[in-house]
């Protein structure tokens, strides 16, 4: 077993290749995703939310307790980081003006956006219970773990 947050998501980049089938679609690969986040890391929650077609942020596949189920552009953590097309470290959400509080037990989180073609469709969302969670290792490999997705 790693013992380091980067050898631990190594292994993660490793299972998630053999896991992602191209042969299905989102809901499949996306599940498996957040399943394989829950049991590596213990996240409070993590899944995906992706863009429908009334361009708002809506539920997908996730690990954790039930969520809020659709997040404008721009709004909250999840749709920030869709407005800014790039990843955002929370700390302490208490703190992040706009916050949706989704469950009062998440106290940090990582937003990554979700590419395909060049084109965002969506996030994957990691709450933390604990404050100052994420850093810099969990952006860069969970960066690299939704190239996988593509």
């Amino acid at each position: 077993m790693a013992n380091s947050k980067a050898e631990r998501y190594e292994e993660l980049l490793q299972k998630a290749s053999g896991l992602i089938d191209k042969n299905c679609g989102d809901t499949a690969n996306l599940a498996n995703v957040s399943a394989l986040l829950k049991d590596t890391f213990n996240f409070w929650w993590c899944g995906f939310y992706l863009i429908n077609s009334n361009q708002v942020l809506e539920l997908g596949p996730f690990q954790g307790p039930v969520a809020c189920t659709l997040i404008p552009f721009g709004k909250g953590v999840c749709g920030s980081a869709w407005e800014r097309q790039e990843t955002i470290i929370v700390p302490d959400v208490h703190q992040f003006e706009g916050h949706i509080a989704c469950s009062s037990v998440s106290n940090s989180e990582i937003v990554v956006p979700f590419f395909r073609d060049n084109k965002i469709v969506g996030v994957l969302d990691i709450d933390s219970e604990h404050f100052n969670h994420f850093d810099q290792t969990d952006q860069k490999y969970l960066e690299a773990l939704l190239k996988l997705l593509n």
